[in-house]
């Protein structure tokens, strides 16, 4: 079985991306949603996350705010840290159930949906590695749309983020997002048919 890094910067239309490997009936393993699952009500990371930042980022209802503990560890780095010593190895946890009930199903091919792939050396687990890009210019414009974010917060993302160049180069796939969806699409499949798994 294939195990392929689906990765990109903020912003850069990954997620778009991975519901389009959905339509054609992969499986993909989201790591950001499954944070966000960890850090939800019950989840098994909120625990440890009062412990170390304190109840007022957490809504026993709604789980941990998200947007509140953002602006805390992107002000600071040591907390950032902190944050993923804490949500990495459960993350990798689920993964490698993910991995292995798609492995047991015999399935040609899984994706691995990981926006920070190449930062956190997963994409050594990986066979082949999609990076999904688009013009910078574009990036802030979309980026900037999305609730909470600003200019300041948004650098400090692209900052701890490897060049959208490197990522390329470092790729099997450099998967353009800025020429309409109908050719990313074309793009994604025929890439998939070189590949034998389509």
């Amino acid at each position: 079985m294939l195990i392929v890094g689906l990765t990109g910067s903020i912003a850069t239309g990954k997620t778009a991306a991975a519901a389009m490997l959905r339509r054609l009936n992969f499986q993909v393993h989201d790591s950001d949603k499954a944070a966000h699952q960890l850090m939800g009500p019950g989840g098994r990371a909120v625990d440890d996350i009062i412990s170390l930042f304190g109840s007022e980022v957490v809504n026993m209802a709604s789980g941990v705010n998200r947007i509140r503990l953002g602006d805390i560890v992107f002000a600071d780095p040591d907390k950032k840290v902190l944050l993923e010593q804490i949500l990495h190895p459960l993350i990798r946890e689920q993964k490698q159930r993910f991995i292995q009930h798609n492995r047991l199903q015999r399935r040609k091919a899984v994706f691995l949906d990981v926006p920070l792939l190449f930062e956190t050396g997963g994409d050594r687990d990986c066979d082949r590695v999609i990076t999904v890009w688009c013009p910078e210019f574009l990036q802030t414009a979309r980026a900037l749309r999305r609730r909470g974010m600003t200019e300041e917060k948004l650098s400090s993302i692209v900052n701890a983020q490897w060049p959208q160049l490197k990522k390329c180069q470092s790729s099997n796939l450099a998967l353009p997002s800025s020429l309409g969806q109908a050719e990313t699409f074309r793009r994604l499949k025929r890439w998939l048919r070189t590949e034998k798994l389509i």
